[in-house]
């Protein structure tokens, strides 16, 4: 097995290498670069009879050049290229050209709204998912069944920036209740409450963007789970159980549930990643949540690249962590899987 891991790990370097370098040569192609889009706002500010640019800056090429240096702009592309993957060898993820902070206190700002939103999503879309899906295989062709598969398909077709308006019109005080808040993770006067009063104002906040996650993340995992429990019990060992006088519930949860769990755990990298790390960015627009699917969003629209590479680099590490981890637990789900034959 460890040399399955460090065959892994070594793997892991050209990927993220290769991640790296195709959006650091297309950022190189693609037009409305920092400075451009700074020396417009000043334009657009100076029209406006404001701005921190005067008219004869705006214009002069001077200024432009200093803009360059500033963003390191004025160096080739290879030796910014190379500075670059330095940077990310010592974790240094650079600075924002916009916000002018630190990569890494961006994220962490955003960190607690994405660590909300994608971990209560993974674990009460597993919580729903695997509970149902087991219910529908022992159930299959009931009323029951089929009811729940109608539910879960109709909620995995409406989108989720859908549904998250017509929660805010409905409950929000769009146009008839207000039960619920608008925007922010916390109440304005969250510092004074006690902890009880924090815990139910947390989730308070959270109710309507995870209801909005939650409906259409849970459909996969919930059709994957019953699919893979019927197919469990149709093979020769469920059988072989029955046979031997095993009762529903042993042969469910001694025999099936085990070989049922694996397509569940390779599911889990994907899902842990996508639920915490991408998020959704129509969802935190909806619910003013400033998260890190929205810094993603702004950075690219605004090409701030620092925040693009960086927020991209430390994504696809992350990512691909998990990913091996969730293939080495496959020895403790099923003993049958061996990776010291890998190698070999």
């Amino acid at each position: 097995m460890l040399f399955y891991i460090l065959k892994r790990i070594a793997l892991m370097v050209p990927t993220l290498l290769g991640a790296l370098t195709i959006t650091f040569v297309v950022i190189q192609f693609v037009p409305g670069g920092p400075v451009e889009q700074l020396m417009a706002e000043a334009r657009a500010g100076q029209g406006e009879g404001g701005g921190a640019y005067k008219a004869g800056r705006d214009s002069d090429a001077k200024q432009i050049e200093e803009l360059k240096k500033l963003y390191g702009f004025d160096k080739p592309a290879h030796v910014r290229y190379f500075e670059m993957l330095g940077s990310f060898l010592r974790f240094d993820l650079g600075r924002s050209f916009l916000q002018n902070k630190d990569v890494w206190q961006l994220i962490k700002e955003k960190l607690p709204v994405s660590i909300s939103l994608g971990l209560w999503t993974f674990l009460i879309s597993y919580l729903i998912s695997v509970p149902l899906g087991v219910a529908k295989a022992v159930r299959e062709g009931s009323r029951f069944d089929v009811m729940t598969s109608l539910v879960v398909l109709i909620g995995y077709a409406i989108p989720g920036f859908v549904l998250g308006i017509f929660l805010i019109v409905l409950f929000a005080g769009g146009s008839f209740f207000e039960w619920f808040p608008l925007r922010g993770l916390t109440s304005d006067n969250w510092e004074e409450l006690s902890w009880p009063a924090r815990i139910l104002d947390y989730f308070w906040h959270l109710t309507l963007p995870l209801i909005c996650l939650v409906i259409s993340s849970f459909a996969v995992t919930t059709m994957l789970t019953k699919n893979t429990f019927v197919e469990e019990t149709r093979k020769q060992y469920v059988l072989v159980a029955r046979a031997k006088g095993l009762s529903q519930q042993a042969v469910l949860y001694k025999h099936i549930f085990r070989n049922a769990l694996i397509p569940l755990v390779t599911g889990f990298p994907a899902a842990f990643v996508g639920a915490f790390f991408a998020g959704s960015v129509l969802i935190e627009t909806l619910f003013s949540l400033d998260g890190l699917g929205l810094l993603s969003f702004e950075s690219v629209v605004r090409r701030d690249y620092p925040v693009v590479l960086g927020s991209l680099y430390l994504f696809t590490l992350i990512g691909l962590v998990v990913k091996l981890v969730s293939d080495l637990l496959y020895v403790a789900v099923d003993p049958r899987v061996q990776f010291g034959a890998v190698g070999k």
